[in-house]
């Protein structure tokens, strides 16, 4: 299913040549306190939101205080793997790609995030559709990737998206 285009021992490679603005933010202070406390308040659920998609800002923006803390609690608590994509995916504004951000940054387990670049570098040249079980087997793909190589899931998610992004027709 997926078929990484460059060698496994590059990813740090890869990884070291990423920069996206805004996202030491996300890893250094508001997920360390979203994962203590078991769930995002607002202003992080849109901030991340708006890292992953901004036109969804309208419609992220509708979710009352109460809902997200809620549903991103219910997420980050649940221990079934449907249970949490498939309830941050309730939210409005929330599809597959930001509900996957919100677990990567603070779910307590390593998720990866579901992008059409990092798709691309593990063998697919158009996107498939977003389906439960193309999350379960990219996760579990991503998951032995990262034991593999010793490295973090964010070092081997920003070498996925980077490589995408200089070699993507």
């Amino acid at each position: 299913m997926f078929k990484l285009r460059f060698a496994e021992r590059k990813i740090a490679y890869w990884a070291a040549r990423y920069s996206y603005d805004g996202e030491t933010t996300f890893e250094n202070e508001m997920a360390p306190r979203a994962r203590k406390r078991g769930y995002l308040t607002r202003p992080e659920f849109i901030e991340l939101c708006r890292w992953k998609s901004p036109r969804t800002q309208p419609l992220v923006r509708a979710n009352p205080a109460d809902v997200v803390e809620a549903v991103t609690r219910a997420a980050l608590e649940s221990r079934h793997e449907h249970v949490k994509i498939n309830v941050l995916r309730t939210l409005r504004g929330v599809s597959w790609p930001t509900a996957s951000v919100i677990l990567h940054f603070c779910d307590k387990r390593k998720y990866p995030i579901l992008d059409f670049r990092a798709l691309w570098s593990l063998g697919y040249d158009t996107p498939p559709a977003y389906t439960l079980e193309l999350w379960l087997a990219y996760t579990k793909f991503t998951r032995e990737l990262s034991r593999r190589s010793g490295l973090s899931m964010r070092v081997v998610d920003r070498a996925l998206w980077q490589y995408s992004n200089e070699h993507q027709p």
